[in-house]
């Protein structure tokens, strides 16, 4: 049964990180950082393209560098069923 809350179990989703660093109108010399976690597909990341094209468009902070890392966390290969479980103490 497929729950549309979980759609990341279904599709090839990611674990993807973002550090943009940015500069504020006001104050040109100095870097700011702000790190984004989202559940992302790579390698085009939609998700995260549509994130900075939000902030290009509302918010007045210049992007300066964008760092994108990701880690598959479930691949179809990885779900297998299993017969039985023992705890060992």
């Amino acid at each position: 049964m497929y729950h549309s809350n979980v759609p990341w179990i279904v599709k090839p989703y990611c674990l993807a990180t973002a550090e943009i660093l940015y500069r504020m109108p006001d104050y040109p010399n100095l870097l700011q950082s702000f790190i984004w976690q989202t559940m992302d597909m790579a390698p085009r990341f939609p998700s995260i393209a549509k994130f900075l094209s939000h902030w290009e468009k509302n918010i007045e902070a210049d992007i300066f560098l964008v760092k994108i890392a990701s880690k598959a966390l479930m691949k179809p290969a990885e779900f297998r069923r299993v017969d039985q479980m023992w705890t060992l103490h």
